[in-house]
């Protein structure tokens, strides 16, 4: 399926609601340069042409408790596609794992989990991850500080 192409209206529409999605439709147009109706039917098209996914609210992972970032990376022993498949449906079902790749070089998947304390992550790790059919190595890294998080995509970069 071809990509769609955005023209800079688009693109102005995109950058504003990734700062705020809870922009009214009135104010989203009068920052883009448009009126109301035509704004909110090429945001419609943005939705239904799944370029906008989702509208979500950002939490502050410490205020809830779950200050503790850690990125795993999990080497297979093998890199069959039915191995592949038991362990991608087994991170999808874990709350824990925010983000999950499938990469190249030393290890198969890089993971970003987020637990409560060290406790958390050994039950998480010891009760779930090692046993997953087909892991054989684990190498967890603690993130000390965030140095910088963004949800929004660098849109005029594109």
């Amino acid at each position: 399926m071809p990509q769609p192409t955005l023209d800079a209206i688009d693109r102005r529409i995109l950058a504003a609601l990734q700062e705020n999605a809870r922009t009214a439709n009135v104010d989203l147009a009068r920052e883009v340069g448009l009126s109301p109706s035509p704004c909110l039917r090429r945001v419609r098209e943005l939705e239904e042409l799944k370029i906008i996914r989702s509208y979500v609210t950002l939490v502050d992972p410490a205020a809830v408790g779950l200050g503790v970032s850690v990125f795993v990376q999990v080497s297979l022993e093998r890199q069959i596609e039915r191995a592949l498949e038991v362990f991608e449906a087994a991170v999808r079902a874990r709350p824990e794992v925010m983000e999950c790749y499938l990469m190249t070089g030393d290890a198969d998947y890089l993971l970003r989990v987020v637990v409560a304390d060290l406790a958390a992550y050994e039950r998480f790790l010891m009760d779930h991850l090692t046993r997953i059919a087909g892991v054989a190595s684990i190498k967890s890294s603690f993130a000390l500080k965030q140095v910088k998080y963004r949800t929004a995509l660098p849109i005029d970069a594109a």
